[in-house]
């Protein structure tokens, strides 16, 4: 089965922080990890973050770049999704960063799974609410 993974998901796999459990088990199933390529970006940075919060040390940090840049993620190519994410972002009044997520999940035809509360809601009503689900939800459909 494909997901659509983003990166509220992705860094659970990587720090321990809550419901990482719940990320992880993702991972024992037969999943096609997708994400747009700015996941490796956005991974990073929230791993710099806590770098510089001391939670995580330089060693740590270091192992989380070559994670996930060699992961389970299959990152696709931005530019054939700009359009497409440009056009959710106005319609949603949500960030683009989240709707190049929802456009590879429409391209894809796959389900996207997410940490991110408010993007659920953003999408709540919508076309798109089947094609999301949060990450504590995952499997009840």
């Amino acid at each position: 089965m494909k997901l659509i993974v983003d990166a509220s998901v992705a860094i659970k796999w990587l720090i321990e922080e809550p419901d990482s459990a719940l990320a992880d088990r993702l991972l024992d199933g037969a999943h096609d990890f997708l994400a747009p390529e700015l996941i490796i970006a956005e991974v990073i940075s929230a791993a710099w973050k806590q770098r510089r919060l001391g939670s995580i040390d330089d060693a740590q940090f270091d192992d989380i770049v070559i994670r996930i840049a060699d992961g389970p993620i299959d990152c696709r190519p931005l530019r054939p999704l700009v359009s497409r994410a440009a056009a959710l972002a106005r319609d949603l009044d949500h960030p683009i960063y989240d709707c190049l997520y929802l456009a590879l999940a429409e391209v894809e035809q796959a389900t996207m799974v997410t940490a991110d509360r408010r993007l659920v809601a953003a999408v709540r009503g919508t076309a798109l609410a089947d094609r999301v689900t949060l990450l504590g939800r995952f499997g009840e459909r």
